[in-house]
């Protein structure tokens, strides 16, 4: 199959960084600055022999622009059918259909479907919000699934990453600053040790926004790094050099 098709409110985007298009629709969740930052942040091997997962893979942003940084394999891990379905497209759109698969699953079954303690890296932009009773949810599934953890919880994804991981094996994580220390305390309970950590700033004398961190599988404990801090937008609301660079490339 090579059908990349759009159907009736469907986009194509591009990372013009890394020439990637990405197929997308206003009636689902699309990839934003989070995912972007999150590629450009891991660190993947470059060798084709190397095995890598990204879960909650939405509409596959993350793992395609990754292959910009990496020969690996890629395996994108997306529960809702739909979403699965465009990335799955834009594998083909972008003819890496031999490095990257697409599995809709559900996370949770990861495990019927993947060995455990096989893979070098997995990323992941999870759910940002805990499913609370009172919690405030967009009335869009497609949307209250992406951002509140309906279906599988920050420490269930922990606990998939880990069993998924080699020893010594890396994982890279997007999230917000606010539960920066559950999800530190849930990688340790799962084998994972923190190692690398980044804020992101929409802008200069605003709060944190997310968070990336970079954890190993049975690593030692202790010798974090904080990474010096992103800034996102000038107080012109213009996109900073850095930003510009990771989003449109280097210029010549």
């Amino acid at each position: 199959m090579t059908d990349f098709a759009l159907t009736a409110d469907e986009r194509i985007d591009q990372l013009y960084a890394n020439d990637i298009k990405i197929i997308q629709s206003p009636s689902v969740f699309s990839f934003s600055l989070d995912a972007v930052l999150l590629a450009h942040f891991a660190a993947p091997p470059l060798k084709s022999q190397a095995k890598i997962v990204d879960l909650c893979a939405g509409n596959g942003a993350v793992g395609l622009f990754l292959t910009a940084k990496t020969k690996a394999q890629i395996i994108e891990i997306e529960l809702q059918e739909r979403l699965a379905q465009m990335a799955q497209r834009s594998v083909y759109l972008n003819q890496l259909e031999d490095q990257v698969a697409v599995l809709n699953i559900d996370l949770n079954d990861t495990f019927k479907y993947l060995n455990k303690d096989t893979y070098d890296v997995v990323t992941c932009n999870p759910p940002y919000f805990s499913d609370l009773p009172k919690s405030k949810k967009n009335p869009n599934q497609y949307l209250a699934i992406a951002r509140h953890e309906i279906t599988v919880t920050l420490e269930e994804t922990l606990q998939v990453t880990s069993g998924l991981l080699k020893t010594r094996g890396k994982t890279y994580f997007v999230h917000r600053p606010e539960r920066l220390f559950e999800i530190t305390e849930l990688m340790k309970k799962h084998r994972l040790a923190p190692k690398k950590i980044q804020l992101v700033y929409p802008k200069a004398g605003r709060e944190a926004n997310m968070v990336l961190i970079e954890a190993i599988k049975d690593g030692r404990t202790g010798g974090v790094r904080f990474l010096p801090p992103i800034t996102v937008y000038d107080e012109n609301d213009e996109y900073l050099p850095f930003i510009k660079e990771v989003l449109y490339g280097k210029k010549d």
